[in-house]
């Protein structure tokens, strides 16, 4: 029986202890060992991995094998020489005047373990030069800390041969269950507990605890557990030196990747090479080809903690970040243009609309690449398997008629997993009509809703699937999603995108969330299967309009009905005889905010790209009289100003008074109006097609 508390502790840790197999097999052969492969086994990791942990286990093992363990935690020592004695001579109860090094060195079977290395990083080559060397053969040492070993450990010829190094990660899945129903946690709540902890121990053991005090039966979710945060910060982040690495910290928690550029964006350029050294030496943060990320489980907490104490604070580091994203997209092209674009879809991960039918995790798994004639046997097969014999005939005839409008997603040693392709609806003919049973209804539905204008391209996101689950799949979703977005932002005059889709229901309010509604009338079937349309006017509502939107919708943190969303009128795009009437109208009601208030062009590009916020009646009188002001840049048109001025602006109280008013015949008058009517319409159509500079700018 127990004697002690101390027994009963250990006995309950003991049970308790799962997964670190492979670190466990490897310290018990060098226990068994009378001279073991290696001297030092250093295991470093981030905060709460486990670590202390498994030193303890290191300790009951050493202990069972009959040999002598010794653990000091250099948070509880000066990091000096004679502090690290002193502190070695309390752990093995020497007497004062006893030297600890004579000791150690008549203690064949020491086992030191040494906990928070990190710590001790002033003493590391007078541990590896003096001390360490005076130890017994048989002696095993373990240091374990946030940050990997000095490269002397590893370029050393005696201590490279004597050295080994362990990154600890995280558990595996079937460890983490292991450890959850162990301390309690039904099965019903272990995989909404894994899909927040992603096996970080200290998570793991945090949520049970919550779970065995009954505060955590509601969905187990960071944000609602300010207690888990603050926990798990304080060992990720032991003291931050001052606010501008906090507010570093901040932005690459919400980035997908930070480098420097960032930094300077939302620090300014003189703070942005110090946050960014300081970042980069934190235990938690990695390093990528395009700049430094956090550990999943950091990332997370510290955007929950930022959220839950002060939200002005994550909406400024979120518009902060995603300005720089889109600078970045705009600017660039291949690689470094597709990693700003995963970074900007990357801002939707916690969205509650997008969440499922994205699967972060498997970024990086897969490229896009343009589709070789050696893919085709693999395309065709997949286009076979889940579209029929109708589906595998669109396709080559697709691949035939458009082939750079293919793309695959390549995954390890070249596989394809995946793959999608678009058409041009301007290229089209009257045999691709024939032959693809999409293209009837779309070509209607689009000639109903914008009909092309010359130079302009119609995007039809026809097709896309993964070879197993077909368009059922988040990973390949966000490979296409991806291509969707290089579209969108790389191709001039797009006018009009359409995506056809399976399981339309399935997706239907993910598209409305993102501005791109079903067109009903655009359905098709093709091998018994109902497809959605699913459309948006990028000739009304531009790009960089939509990502303006977008960006306040990322910040929604719960569902709430898609009615419910914050109020943007959707904008139109009106024909050129439509466009040309909406203005006359406009002129006569310029003097009337209250009938202005009505006018289509509100909702028109040419109004909406000259409003800071929601274009207003006064909006609109503004531009009506930039477009007449802009009649007088010339003497040739400075008379038609002033039969415009006169006729809406400053009107007679007739037709007949305005041309007397300038001394013209009424003939005149009638023919100079007409004339500056096609002049202020053209004006605007062209700022309507092509888009213009701010009014003021």
């Amino acid at each position: 029986m127990s004697t002690r508390i101390e027994d009963r502790l250990s006995a309950l840790r003991r049970s308790r202890f799962v997964g670190r197999r492979a670190e466990m097999e490897l310290f018990q052969a060098a226990l068994s060992r009378d001279t073991p492969d290696f001297a030092v086994l250093h295991i470093y990791g981030p905060g709460g991995m486990g670590k202390t942990t498994l030193l303890r286990e290191f300790a009951r093992l050493a202990a069972e094998a009959g040999r002598m363990p010794v653990t000091l935690d250099a948070r509880h020592l000066d990091a000096s020489p004679g502090g690290f004695l002193t502190a070695l001579q309390m752990a093995l109860n020497l007497q004062p005047e006893q030297a600890p090094l004579d000791a150690v060195a008549a203690t064949p079977g020491l086992v030191l373990l040494i906990d928070t290395y990190e710590l001790l990083a002033p003493l590391d080559a007078w541990l590896r030069d003096v001390f360490l060397p005076q130890l017994p053969a048989r002696a095993l040492v373990v240091m374990a800390g946030r940050q990997p070993p000095a490269a002397a450990w590893r370029s050393d010829d005696g201590w490279g041969a004597l050295t080994r190094i362990i990154s600890l990660r995280n558990l595996h899945p079937d460890e983490s269950e292991r450890y959850l129903i162990g301390h309690g946690v039904s099965a019903e709540e272990i995989d909404r507990v894994l899909g927040v902890t992603y096996g970080h121990p200290l998570a793991l053991a945090l949520a049970a605890d919550l779970f065995r005090q009954n505060t955590a039966r509601r969905a187990f979710d960071l944000q609602q557990a300010p207690d888990i945060v603050r926990v798990l910060l304080e060992r990720f982040v032991a003291e931050v030196p001052n606010p501008l690495f906090r507010q570093a910290l901040e932005v690459c928690a919400h980035a997908f990747n930070t480098d420097e550029g960032l930094l300077a964006d939302c620090l300014g350029a003189a703070q942005s090479y110090v946050a960014f050294q300081w970042l980069r030496s934190l235990s938690f943060i990695e390093q990528g080809p395009f700049g430094l990320f956090p550990h999943d489980l950091a990332r997370e907490v510290l955007e929950a903690d930022l959220r839950w104490r002060n939200l002005p604070r994550f909406r400024e580091v979120h518009f902060q970040v995603r300005t720089h994203i889109i600078q970045q997209i705009m600017t660039t092209s291949g690689l470094a243009q597709q990693s700003a674009i995963f970074a900007l879809l990357f801002l939707h991960r916690n969205n509650p609309f997008m969440r499922p039918f994205y699967e972060w995790q498997s970024f990086g798994q897969f490229y896009i690449d343009a589709v070789a004639p050696a893919d085709l046997p693999a395309i065709e097969q997949m286009a076979l398997r889940h579209q029929g014999e109708a589906g595998l005939a669109i396709t080559r005839h697709w691949y035939a008629r458009q082939p750079q409008g293919f793309f695959v997603f390549r995954a390890a040693g070249n596989a394809i997993a995946g793959f999608c392709h678009i058409v041009e609806l301007s290229k089209v003919t009257e045999q691709d009509s024939a032959v693809d049973p999409a293209l009837p209804p779309a070509l209607a539905h689009m000639q109903r809703a914008v009909a092309p204008r010359p130079g302009e391209a119609v995007v039809f996101f026809r097709n896309w699937m993964d070879a197993e689950a077909y368009q059922l799949s988040p990973a390949i979703f966000n490979m296409a999603a991806m291509v969707s977005l290089r579209v969108f932002f790389n191709t001039p005059q797009l006018a009009y995108t359409l995506i056809a889709q399976a399981f339309s229901d399935h997706y239907a309010d993910m598209f409305e969330y993102l501005r791109m509604p079903a067109a009903p009338d655009a359905a098709f079937t093709l091998d018994g299967q109902r497809f959605g349309l699913f459309v948006h006017n990028w000739r009304a509502e531009p790009v960089l309009a939509w990502l303006e939107i977008m960006g306040e919708r990322e910040l929604l943190d719960e569902i709430v009905a898609l009615e419910a969303l914050p109020h943007t009128p959707q904008p139109v795009a009106l024909s050129e005889p439509e466009f040309a009437e909406a203005v006359r109208q406009a002129l006569r009601d310029v003097r009337r905010p209250d009938l202005l208030a009505h006018n289509p062009l509100l909702r028109s590009r040419c109004v909406r790209d000259h409003a800071d916020q929601e274009p207003t009646p006064a909006t609109l009188q503004t531009l009506l009289r930039a477009g007449a002001d802009a009649l007088t840049a010339t003497p040739k048109l400075q008379k038609l100003h002033k039969v415009l001025w006169h006729t809406f602006f400053a009107p007679a109280p007739t037709q007949e008074a305005v041309a007397e008013l300038l001394d013209l015949p009424f003939s005149t008058y009638r023919y100079q109006l007409g004339k500056a009517l096609e002049q202020i319409t053209g004006w605007l159509w062209q700022r309507e097609v092509y888009g213009g500079e701010r009014l003021g700018d």
